[in-house]
């Protein structure tokens, strides 16, 4: 029997707070406005080129009506939050969404968050990134990011969340793409279909293409967590935005 796709409002919620913070984070858990995360790394300046796009692509998300979800520390993180909150002042309605957590080093909120919630362990972070996100955008990072992307595309293999569009945002993906189709796949250990859901994209305009189209998939299917993916797939390649293709080996 085919095992059902998991809808991100029906699982259960762990380790929200019972404060004001908590319930209003709660609040957004259950809120069927559409969601965006960005993931990336807290070591990018903000005089980069990276930093300038993320800002532009957040900014967009903003215009759009979207909320955005990230990190909440420095970083790509950072500027994803000051693009959406440079966003958000054109008079709609969004949140900028932080979901923080306790290191050392690196890590303390920015000044441009909505909302923040600060966590202790990665994976209950992981999973609340999980439960909140429509589509997912990996900007360029370390082992953090890859930790982020790899949790994503696991839990997705294994039909734990729903499916959702993963945007790799920026050449530095495609040499893992590379390694994940000449290693992994022609050795077996994963299916072509586990390729399907990430896209490579270059810049914001090309992002946000991919983010407009998983929403519009989103409105049509009235679901709050579910994007069609073979919609999704067909409308990228309309658009001649590369999805990761076996063929391309």
């Amino acid at each position: 029997m085919e095992q059902s796709i998991p809808k991100r409002q029906q699982e259960i919620i762990i380790g929200v707070p019972e404060t004001d913070q908590g319930l209003t984070m709660l609040e957004e858990l259950k809120s069927p406005a559409f969601k965006v995360a960005i993931f990336g790394s807290a070591r990018v300046r903000p005089d980069s080129f990276i930093y300038k796009n993320v800002f532009d692509l957040a900014r967009m998300i903003a215009d759009d009506g979207f909320d955005l979800v990230n990190g909440g520390g420095p970083g790509v993180m950072r500027a994803a939050s000051q693009g959406h909150n440079a966003g958000a002042t054109q008079g709609k309605d969004v949140h900028t969404i932080g979901l923080n957590i306790e290191l050392p080093f690196e890590q303390e909120p920015n000044k441009y968050l909505d909302l923040v919630e600060t966590h202790k362990s990665f994976s209950t972070r992981l999973d609340q990134f999980m439960l909140l996100s429509n589509v997912i955008v990996v900007a360029p990072g370390g082992i953090g990011t890859c930790l982020e992307l790899f949790y994503t595309w696991q839990l997705m293999q294994v039909n734990h969340i729903a499916k959702m569009p993963v945007i790799l945002f920026g050449k530095m993906w495609e040499d893992l793409l590379l390694w994940v189709k000449s290693s992994l796949l022609i050795d077996g250990f994963i299916n072509k279909e586990d390729l399907y859901p990430m896209v490579v994209v270059e810049t914001p305009e090309q992002a946000m293409s991919v983010i407009r189209v998983a929403h519009e998939n989103f409105e049509l299917e009235n679901d709050v967590s579910n994007v069609n993916i073979e919609k999704y797939a067909s409308a990228c390649k309309r658009m001649g935005i590369c999805l990761t293709e076996t063929d391309k080996l």
